[in-house]
């Protein structure tokens, strides 16, 4: 008979960042070892296990479990027979204690052979043990492999886990299995929500175990669930008040999922005069410190003097919930605000020398030496770009200076956004101003760029100067490790290059950061090795925008410098492989770069006199016809264009790889059609390599 399995263990409260994957891994782990011995067959994916899991609990359900295993072979390989008899045929004592291990005569024993040859083989066949003899070793084995950073003791006992455990239910349908995990003894009795439920609650059965918790316990015990029922109700709620939630509360969201078992909404509200305060500290107070939700008006996006809380009482009279929360929340406020009329009394400019005393890193200076490297460059790239060098370098030169805020000493989350505010405080330019806060982007996948030159100047200097010092210093990201968040710098490099089509070189870039640095501090290859480094995070990035591999290959493979006519280039590939020509052109260059590989190019040109064959002087003819052309169009940047000029060589290319034979034994006829080759090697490949390209 298969019936429904429970398995819960009541704990004090779990760490909240780590409780949803604590669930789905409990689940995961306890299928497995289930399955492992026997007693069911299932063997989900990973995503489709429910997290059963509240701060006081973790849970697994599994269907279709057996009570006792089936019966099954046992099988064991023992010594091969030319080390079980000695050579006067006795059994030997590698044999006999095989044997003995297995608990049966030599005699009993069988063969088998594998490629090494004839060995020694126990089989029988085992009856099926009752689940109650194995499931505290699975749930125990199952719990030691969970993700959890650190483990305690509590009370006189042995037992660790991440918080001391306090209760066991081991339910097989309607029948207790008996067992201790963790030192605690098996029972069908549980805790329900601290404060709504009243004493313990019995279990009459595993199906009944999400109902019985639900009404009785006040406990919803799947995560997902309710993480879903606070989602729903917060939008209910803001969409009630004309209101509508910070944009970025998903991760919030989790979080107090975590928190709670049975969560309530109530609204709080807090005095007006605070939204005199910027209001990104504002939310940043109330969801960090305090986990609430804050409210903006719909219309216009502006913070409201109004928050949502997630409490994990319900009650008729919530009045005491909600004014409790309000007085916490007003000194969290009154501090952001003490912290943003104490900042305003210092100007940002009067605060750059300061920076001399903050270190950056011991072998790269301190944070004011960082400026002055940052504001150099930037005017060097402002100056490319025919932007406003003044502004680039004042921006660069306050860039830094809101560090030494209380403000952002309070939430560093804040950097560069209080650095604007404090700026326009100031009196300095609206466009100085946001490249203050714009130098810092974007800060993560998918943020926005940058608005204008003068923020894309100063956020190309930051992160170039970032990657060019800690990578020369030798601090390379390796594996998953990246502490200095070298792969977002580099790709917020290529996002702004690139989506920006700023007309910049990346090798020229590389090279005026490195200039910034005293001779010896960066070692001698570093621009060099940056600029593969960050041509491997193109990929991945051209990736994530939905071009093939091959394409990819085809273009990066060139080691561009002009980020913003990679895709460009990229899209005049796409074009040009749906063309009926690009098969056999791809194919043919493919042919040419295997023949100039071989052997040398003795020439620089082909030589007009030397051309036998009429395949070879069409060949020719049509290369000299075109080379301009090509230049001319990739000099507009119409590589499109170009490459539709290209397929049109393909019946010339054709005919001479069928008519001429290039290796001939003739050394100046040969010369002269590997030139030609190169010359048409280079044609092809001017805006691609296309002989990337997969048929």
């Amino acid at each position: 008979m298969k019936h429904t399995l429970l398995v819960e263990v009541l704990t004090e409260e779990l760490p909240p960042k780590a409780l949803s994957n604590l669930g789905i891994a409990f689940a995961k782990h306890m299928t497995a070892g289930l399955s492992e011995a026997g007693f069911t067959a299932r063997r989900d994916e990973l995503s489709s296990y429910p997290a059963l899991a509240t701060p006081r609990r973790l849970a697994v359900l599994v269907s279709d479990v057996l009570a006792v295993q089936p019966e099954r072979t046992v099988e064991r390989k023992g010594p091969y027979v030319a080390q079980g008899f000695d050579a006067q045929g006795k059994a030997t004592q590698a044999l006999l204690g095989f044997a003995r291990s297995c608990g049966a005569a030599v005699e009993a024993l069988e063969k088998s052979a594998d490629a090494k040859g004839e060995f020694f083989v126990y089989r029988a066949t085992k009856r099926g043990e009752p689940l109650e003899a194995h499931l505290p070793r699975i749930v125990e084995q199952a719990l030691s492999k969970l993700p959890t950073p650190k483990l305690m003791r509590w009370g006189s006992g042995e037992a660790q886990f991440v918080r001391p455990v306090h209760g066991l239910v081991l339910l097989l349908g309607k029948h207790l299995i008996p067992g201790k995990v963790l030192g605690l003894a098996s029972s069908s009795h549980t805790l329900g929500h601290r404060s709504m439920s009243a004493g313990q609650i019995e279990i009459p059965s595993a199906d009944a175990y999400l109902e019985r918790m639900n009404i009785e316990g006040h406990v919803i015990v799947d995560f997902r669930q309710r993480q879903n029922r606070i989602a729903e109700r917060l939008q209910a709620m803001a969409s009630e008040g004309n209101a509508m939630l910070v944009a970025e509360h998903d991760a919030l969201v989790e979080e107090v999922t975590a928190l709670v078992e049975y969560p309530v909404i109530y609204r709080g509200q807090f005095d007006a005069a605070f939204l005199e305060v910027p209001q990104e500290c504002l939310i940043l107070s109330m969801q960090q410190h305090q986990k609430y939700f804050p409210l903006l008006e719909r219309s216009t996006g502006k913070l409201l003097n109004r928050f949502l809380i997630v409490s994990n009482l319900e009650t008729d009279d919530p009045a005491n919930i909600v004014k409790g929360n309000e007085r916490v929340l007003r000194a969290r406020l009154s501090d952001a605000k003490f912290f943003y009329d104490q900042d305003r009394k210092t100007k940002l400019a009067d605060r750059v020398e300061r920076l001399g005393s903050v270190v950056y890193h011991n072998k790269l200076g301190s944070q004011l030496e960082r400026v002055q490297r940052i504001r150099k460059l930037a005017s060097s790239i402002a100056a490319e770009l025919g932007s406003d060098v003044n502004k680039v370098e004042r921006a660069a030169w306050l860039s830094k200076a809101d560090l030494l805020t209380d403000m952002v000493g309070e939430f560093p989350e804040l950097q560069g956004v209080m650095g604007r505010y404090y700026a326009l405080h100031d009196g300095e330019e609206r466009s100085v101003a946001r490249a203050i806060e714009e130098h810092y982007l974007p800060r993560l996948a998918g943020d926005k760029l940058p608005e204008d030159n003068i923020g894309s100047a100063v956020a190309l200097a930051d992160k170039l100067d970032t990657l060019i010092g800690i990578y020369g210093i030798g601090l390379v990201p390796t594996g998953d490790k990246d502490p200095f968040g070298l792969r977002r710098q580099a790709l917020g490099v290529l996002r702004i290059l690139s989506e920006r089509s700023l007309p910049l070189s990346l090798d020229r870039l590389l090279n005026l950061a490195k200039l910034g640095f005293a001779p010896g501090v960066l070692k001698d290859s570093v621009t060099v090795d940056l600029h593969a480094f960050v041509l491997e995070r193109l990929r991945s990035y051209l990736r994530e925008r939905g071009f093939a591999p091959d394409e990819i290959d085809a273009v990066v493979s060139q080691n561009p410098t002009r980020i913003d006519q990679v895709v460009p280039r990229l899209e005049a590939v796409q074009a040009f492989r749906a063309m009926p020509e690009a098969q056999s052109l791809s194919s043919a260059n493919k042919r040419i770069r295997n023949i100039l590989k071989k052997t040398t190019v003795s020439q620089t040109a082909p030589d007009p006199a030397l051309l036998q064959e009429a395949a070879e002087r069409d060949l020719f003819s049509a290369t000299s016809r075109l080379a301009p052309t090509i230049a001319s169009l990739w000099e507009e940047r119409d590589y499109t264009a170009a490459l539709r000029r290209l397929a049109g060589v393909r019946q010339e290319v054709d005919a001479f790889f069928d008519q001429v034979m290039v290796m001939t034994d003739e050394p100046l006829l040969r010369n002269n059609r590997l030139a030609l080759l190169a010359k048409l090697e280079s044609l092809l490949n001017r805006v691609a390599d296309i002989s990337k390209l997969a048929p």
